[in-house]
This record gives structure tokens, C-alpha cells and sequence, in this order.
């Protein structure tokens, strides 16, 4: 299936395609296009909007499109979400709920500023979800500490 949202993705929209084509459809598209023609040009591709008001996949209350993917695909993957909590605390700028969200937003407000090919940067955010969801699932309980007294024995 081809789904369709609006150009320059950001947390939700490089979450959500990374979210679909690993546990909802395979074989999914995504077509990045200014904001004014996405309704267009989904009637046009038969494709799915996401991400924005208006599309049956978006924002509900306070959750983002990766909650409502979750919901709507009814996901149980407690990695995934945990990931949901995260996506949703960087996307909607409520970074007290997860301690990883403010990194998750200066990474990909990064990727945006160094990547003006929206596919280019679908494709290094993918590798980067797939990187969290390996934390969430296999290794999140591993710390990372560096003590340079030991250094000194």
C-alpha cells in the first residue's frame, strides 16, 4: 500500500513509516509531498495519509500517528511501546515523559537540517528506529559507565 504525508518529516513521520513497513505492511510505500497536496494526491495514488488533521491516521487528544498505528494495528509489543511513550513525548514537545525523547528530537531535528532528500532521511531514520527498538527490546537494562579510576590500577 502507498501511504502519503506532508514533506520534511520529523519524529512522527520518519516513526510511523519505520512502525509500518516492520509490523503492519511489508510492501508499504511513502510518498512525501507538500502539505496542501496530500489529500490531493492520495485520491490521485490511492495512497493513505498520515500525519496530519484531517487523515484518519494522526493525532487523537495527546497521543501522535505512532500511537494510533499501535491502537489501530492493536500492536502489544511492549517495546513497542515504550517507543510509542518516546515518539509521542519528542513529537509533541512533552519531554518529561520519557528521558530518551529530548535526544530523539536532536536527532532528527539534525537529520533534518543535514538532509534535504525526505527519502534520504526516511532511509538513516529507519536504521535509527531500528537501533531503538534493539535498545527497548534487548538492552536497555545495559549501562554505559566510565570510570577513570579504574584506568589508574
Amino acid at each position: 500500500m502507498k501511504w502519503i504525508t506532508r514533506e520534511r518529516p520529523k519524529i512522527d513521520r520518519i516513526a510511523c513509516p519505520w512502525l509500518i513497513k516492520n509490523f503492519v505492511d511489508k510492501e508499504a510505500e511513502f510518498i512525501y509531498v507538500p502539505k496542501e497536496q496530500v489529500f490531493e494526491k492520495a485520491r490521485e495514488l490511492n495512497a493513505i495519509p498520515y500525519d496530519l488533521p484531517g487523515a484518519e491516521y494522526t493525532h487523537y487528544d495527546n497521543e501522535c500517528t505512532f500511537d494510533y498505528i499501535i491502537k489501530k494495528h492493536s500492536i502489544t509489543d511492549p517495546a513497542l511501546l515504550q517507543i510509542a511513550t518516546i515518539v509521542r513525548a519528542a513529537d509533541t514537545d512533552s519531554f518529561h515523559l520519557a528521558p530518551q525523547a529530548a535526544g530523539l528530537w536532536a536527532i532528527s531535528a539534525g537529520l533534518s537540517h543535514n538532509y534535504h532528500n525526505d527519502h534520504e532521511m526516511l532511509a538513516i531514520g529507519m536504521k535509527m528506529y531500528d537501533a531503538l527498538y534493539s535498545w527497548a527490546k534487548f538492552v536497555q537494562s545495559e549501562r554505559h559507565t566510565w570510570n577513570p579510576d579504574l584506568l589508574k590500577k
